[in-house]
């Protein structure tokens, strides 16, 4: 028994993650559905009466339960993964990075998944945290609606589906990735 938890504690290879991600796929392109984790929005704003007052929400939302339960599974799954299943949430950085983010004024870069100079309740409410939390916020559930799905939906599923869309979404998701990296974020750093 203790190997079995040894095993499964342990971050697994990146091709058993592949593997199962695309038996998971297969799986869904059976049954004629498709993945994608934002189009879960549409469906509880449906639930809760949000078809009354926007048209893009007046749609049969109980075809989309399947998702809904897809999406609280993973929750539950990264909910125990995180919490029984990881010794360590440090992350290991190239030492370039960590210097760069020194650099920035992030204290202990990879200690932690994401740095509490950004993602704490005491920064929200500077005007650091009002661009990166809300402004960011606001900018993918914005390019979310806008490119017709999450990084997730086309990345994976659409992908898998060889649509176009897909790919000219991701490799935005790419660029806008590098952009933001390299030209916006040592800005927003500055101020």
């Amino acid at each position: 028994m203790n190997q079995i938890i040894d095993i499964i504690s342990k971050p697994w290879p990146w091709y058993v993650a592949g593997i199962m991600i695309t038996v998971v796929m297969l799986t869904l392109l059976y049954f004629g559905n498709s993945f994608g984790i934002s189009s879960n929005l549409r469906t509880v704003c449906s639930i809760i009466g949000g078809k009354d007052t926007c048209n893009y929400f007046d749609f049969d939302w109980k075809g989309q339960i399947w998702n809904l339960v897809f999406m609280v599974g993973a929750i539950i799954g990264g909910g125990i993964a995180y919490t029984w299943l990881t010794p360590d949430t440090s992350i290991l950085l190239s030492e370039q990075t960590i210097a760069e983010l020194s650099e920035f004024g992030i204290k202990d870069p990879g200690k932690t998944f994401v740095p509490m100079e950004i993602f704490s309740w005491d920064t929200l409410f500077t005007l650091k945290g009002v661009i990166f939390l809300l402004m960011g916020g606001f900018l993918v559930g914005f390019g979310t609606h806008y490119a017709g799905g999450c990084t997730s939906g086309h990345a994976i599923s659409g992908l898998s589906n060889l649509q176009l869309p897909s790919l000219i979404a991701v490799a935005g998701f790419f660029i806008g990735g590098l952009i933001m990296t390299n030209l916006i974020l040592p800005y927003i750093f500055g101020l």
